[in-house]
């Protein structure tokens, strides 16, 4: 569908819904295909939530709100979908994400534990029937989003495909490491778990407080995975201090896990996340034109590096040492 198409098409699910006198003003966009307006309508807020196919599909986002809505969560209220052409009116959380509001000085540490407080109730509260509704994050999936290093970053910083042999011993040392995920139960992965889509809404207390965004690629997988998202950050340094009592917070809220499989798993979990991202902010940048996060790389590696100081992970750490060590390890320059 054409812009001119798309356009229509959007025109007419907001007469059909009564906002087509609404005023139209674009909110922040993300990583994807989806675009995102404010619509006001006689002092009213809504969201519309543009999500072209084939890019996009709503039908995710909208199955994953009633499973987090059935947990307790808050999530934004659907009031008319289009889901054949990906359409969405959205409520209007308002502006108070958690990065904004950082940025204006709010207490860190009460926000983060709020969000560690939402886990906590999620991985209590989703059940076998929810966690069945979504897809798995398991060895499989994980093994193709750690590839994106190889399909992206490699040829962009090496200038050349990866040799066989080395595609081999990569994916040796990541089976090796993702099986770490099986010594922790599994729990519902919301997958991109950070301080962009966060919100605090005002006049509620306790996680009620914490609206949640971009939830659709939710999926059934390892328990810290969430955790790590939300505190190996790619875009903020969370203080060390912080993220040792919020892990110690998290921890403390489930006395009968093994704490040294979770400790493994956790680090699993970050070292799969951040490679994954290594590989996804070049392709951002490589293919679809978005260089600002190509910033956010060396937090990333630093990152990495940490996860990979585990024991447990030493296969894949001596893989990027044999690799990419030091050296190779910068940002892809913009094409």
């Amino acid at each position: 569908m054409n812009k001119p198409e798309r356009a229509q098409r959007i025109a007419a699910f907001l007469a059909a819904h009564g906002w087509d006198r609404a005023d139209r003003r674009p909110l922040a966009g993300d990583a994807s295909f989806r675009r995102y307006e404010r619509l006001l309508l006689d002092g009213r807020p809504m969201v519309l939530m543009d999500a072209p196919p084939p890019q996009e599909n709503v039908r995710p986002f909208m199955a994953i709100a009633r499973l987090l809505a059935d947990v307790g969560l808050a999530v934004p209220a659907i009031h008319a979908a289009d889901e054949e052409a990906g359409l969405l009116l959205l409520e209007d959380f308002g502006d108070d994400t958690y990065t904004r509001l950082l940025a204006r000085g709010e207490s860190e540490r009460r926000l983060y534990e709020l969000a560690v407080d939402l886990l906590i109730a999620l991985h209590r509260g989703a059940t076998a029937e929810a966690l069945a509704q979504v897809p798995p994050l398991d060895a499989a999936r994980a093994m193709r989003d750690v590839g994106l290093l190889l399909e992206w970053y490699w040829p962009a910083i090496r200038g050349e495909s990866a040799p066989a042999k080395t595609r081999v011993e990569f994916e040796a040392a990541w089976g090796e490491v993702l099986a770490l995920w099986k010594g922790v139960p599994e729990s519902l992965v919301l997958f991109d778990y950070h301080v962009d889509n966060l919100m605090l809404l005002r006049g509620r207390s306790g996680i009620d407080a914490i609206g949640l965004l971009d939830f659709q690629d939710a999926m059934r997988g390892p328990l810290p995975f969430d955790l790590v998202s939300l505190i190996d950050d790619a875009r903020r340094d969370v203080p060390a201090a912080l993220a040792s009592d919020l892990h110690r917070r998290y921890l403390a809220a489930f006395p009968e896990l093994d704490a040294a499989a979770f400790e493994a798993a956790y680090a699993a979990c970050g070292a799969e996340r951040h490679t994954r991202i290594l590989g996804t902010f070049t392709r951002l940048s490589r293919r679809d034109g978005k260089h600002g996060y190509l910033a956010f790389m060396p937090r990333v590696w630093r990152q990495l590096e940490a996860r990979l100081a585990h024991p447990a992970l030493a296969p894949v750490a001596e893989w990027f040492q044999r690799h990419l060590p030091a050296s190779a390890r910068s940002v892809p320059a913009v094409p």
